[in-house]
């Protein structure tokens, strides 16, 4: 089979998964969604960087001071996310932190 054949298959196939996003939050959440990713790119990126495996054209252009602004950006946008998503960002760190020290504590005994 060559791609020309399997991207033909590809299509058919898809019919039966189409997305419909209805309303503007549905929209919002997605774009964010797509948004962290590009920013946790940007920041495996830097990371690659810093560890010297980052191919050489990339590493010439590095600058050590942008993975500050990666890491704030990814930050920055799961906040956004979880506005979108009607998601109390505080509530959700402090339950995911119990379960950490309640793991940890069961760990322990």
């Amino acid at each position: 089979m060559n791609l020309k054949n399997l991207q033909e298959k590809v299509k058919l196939s898809d019919k039966a998964t189409r997305y419909h996003l209805y309303t503007p939050q549905e929209k919002e959440i997605l774009t964010m969604t797509v948004k962290l990713n590009e920013e946790v790119g940007e920041l495996c990126n830097d990371i690659l960087s810093i560890l010297r495996v980052q191919r050489k054209a990339k590493l010439e252009k590095f600058d050590k001071r942008h993975v500050y602004q990666e890491f704030a950006d990814v930050i920055l946008t799961t906040l956004q996310l979880a506005s979108s998503a009607k998601v109390d960002i505080e509530r959700a760190v402090e339950d995911k932190i119990k379960r950490i020290e309640q793991r940890k504590k069961n760990k322990s005994e």
